[in-house]
């Protein structure tokens, strides 16, 4: 709660840019604990879901600024959680960098106590089974990722009062997302080299370390955090896994395989250590076994 101006304890305002997957479950977290949330969207479909479980709705396109006279005066915490929403590498720029100078230049005008930037640990460009947190180095290896870091970037540039988190997430799955189930669900082999690790992290674990951020305390500066689960794992293991669980014949891997979108993620293991030990997040789901059994019982 924060006084309002009449001395009197009202609802804290979260404004939310990129009430997506993540960023609408928070949002529908947020208007359920009680705080009044606003949520951008260009999306007349998503801005009627949204409405329906009471968040206040602004549609406009984040990358222009016209939206910037209709969000309300008093906000006291905003998540950026957008995706690119298609496009390819020019929908990328738009929605994240574009998007980030947009927000920022009304962060200066509205002085929020809080923003959450919801970033990716593509940014990393580490390979070869090797250890990375918050201290490695970043250089992107293509454009992508390239311009994830910059909107970072644009983000720790800051604004006076304001602390920013980002939060650099690692592959997200949860309910209605979860395409290595699906594909062995269908059979037949999978693309890419099952020796990599994959660093995996649950939608509502996600969540949570948003909400840790938003509610950090005083001291807490703000900084760039990894979001990762406890045990990132072969791919080939949670494949096996997932099989059988599933009754199904353990898949096997194809590096040759035709159809593949992107090259492979590199090979690294994630570190959440800085994130448990400041902000004192734990994760609900600490392996892929504990998030991919909850999909399995849906």
């Amino acid at each position: 709660m924060s006084p309002d101006a009449h001395g009197k304890n009202s609802p804290q305002r979260l404004v939310v840019f990129g009430a997506g997957y993540v960023g609408g479950h928070l949002a529908r977290e947020a208007a359920k604990r009680g705080l009044e949330v606003v949520a951008l969207t260009r999306n007349p479909t998503k801005a009627a879901a949204l409405r329906t479980d009471g968040i206040e709705v602004v549609e406009g396109d984040l990358a222009e600024t016209e939206w910037h006279a209709k969000m309300p005066g008093k906000v006291d915490l905003v998540l950026n959680s957008v995706s690119s929403g298609g496009g390819g590498i020019e929908g990328y720029r738009r929605s994240y960098v574009a998007g980030m100078k947009s927000v920022m230049i009304w962060v200066r005008q509205s002085q929020p106590g809080t923003l959450v930037y919801t970033g990716s640990t593509s940014v990393y460009p580490q390979d070869g089974g090797i250890r990375v947190d918050e201290t490695a180095a970043t250089a992107p290896l293509d454009e992508r990722p390239a311009l994830l870091r910059e909107a970072e970037e644009i983000a720790l540039a800051g604004a006076p009062s304001v602390r920013i988190f980002v939060l650099r997430l690692a592959g997200i799955y949860g309910p209605s997302r979860h395409h290595l189930l699906d594909q062995i669900r269908t059979g037949g082999p999978l693309a890419g080299a099952g020796e990599r690790r994959l660093n995996l992290i649950h939608r509502d674990d996600i969540c949570a370390a948003i909400w840790c951020s938003l509610t950090a305390p005083p001291a807490v500066a703000g900084g760039i955090f990894n979001v990762v689960d406890d045990a990132p794992a072969r791919r080939k293991d949670i494949a096996a896994w997932l099989a059988r669980r599933l009754g199904r014949p353990e898949p096997v891997f194809d590096v040759n395989l035709p159809g593949r979108r992107r090259a492979e993620m590199p090979d690294r293991i994630i570190e959440n250590r800085k994130l448990r030990e400041t902000l004192g997040w734990r994760p609900q789901y600490p392996s892929y076994r504990e998030g991919y059994e909850t999909l399995l019982s849906r």
